[in-house]
């Protein structure tokens, strides 16, 4: 078997998959409702799934050894993850998928910066290429 360590980009090919088919099955789901309650319907069902994976993985017990700065960034970044959602779904409802989906992707551009920034990674010149190509993809597609 391949080693762990070289399977992230599966994982994140999937994220993307998954991704994708969260914005097509959310713009036909908020048809006829309010965006924010179709937030948080989703979250819901997303909160379940988490869980039960956790418990099915029998992880529970790790909930206690969780230090408070790791849990202070967890819920930061839930946070951060249920304002993205909410203007997500309000633009999706407002917007054409494929207009809102690569403005929301441009997010990695900013990660680009945040992760030079706070991470220290370095900003080689592939990555600032790269960012500017998505950069004027989101424009080409938006525009």
């Amino acid at each position: 078997m391949e080693n762990s360590s070289n399977l992230w980009w599966i994982y994140a090919l999937l994220s993307a998959f998954f991704a994708a088919l969260t914005t097509i099955f959310a713009k036909i789901g908020i048809e006829n409702i309010d965006a924010n309650l179709a937030t948080a319907v989703r979250t819901v069902v997303i909160v379940l799934m988490a869980w039960g994976i956790v418990l099915s993985q029998g992880n529970i017990n790790q909930l206690t050894t969780i230090s408070s700065r790791t849990l202070i960034f967890l819920v930061i970044s839930g946070i951060a993850t249920g304002c993205s959602w909410i203007f997500y779904f309000q633009a999706l409802q407002l917007g054409k998928a494929a207009q809102v989906a690569p403005i929301d992707k441009a997010s990695v551009v900013m990660v680009i910066l945040f992760s030079a920034i706070f991470l220290h990674e370095p900003l080689t010149l592939k990555v600032i290429f790269g960012g500017l190509l998505i950069v004027i993809g989101t424009f080409v597609l938006v525009l």
